[in-house]
């Protein structure tokens, strides 16, 4: 499975890491992916979930069902 979130879509960005000589090398800035379980009230159980922080967050205001209709995900899958 890719590091992506399932909601935002959030992945990886190519960045450089710059030393104090600014020698410029590459390096990966990866998004903060957890492993969350969420309940899902309209199909009545548990989704487990890999969703970046911020979209942990923002499931707090919007809800499950309303933030998985946007993302166009069907949570019957998860």
């Amino acid at each position: 499975m890719s590091r992506k979130c399932q909601l935002t879509g959030k992945k990886a960005n190519n960045a450089m890491a710059v030393s104090h000589s600014h020698r410029r090398t590459h390096k990966l800035q990866e998004a903060n992916l957890q492993w969350k379980r969420v309940w899902w009230p309209q199909g009545n159980r548990w989704v487990r979930l890999r969703i970046s922080t911020t979209a942990i967050k923002t499931l707090n205001n919007k809800g499950l069902q309303a933030y998985a209709k946007e993302a166009g995900i069907n949570l019957s899958k998860y």
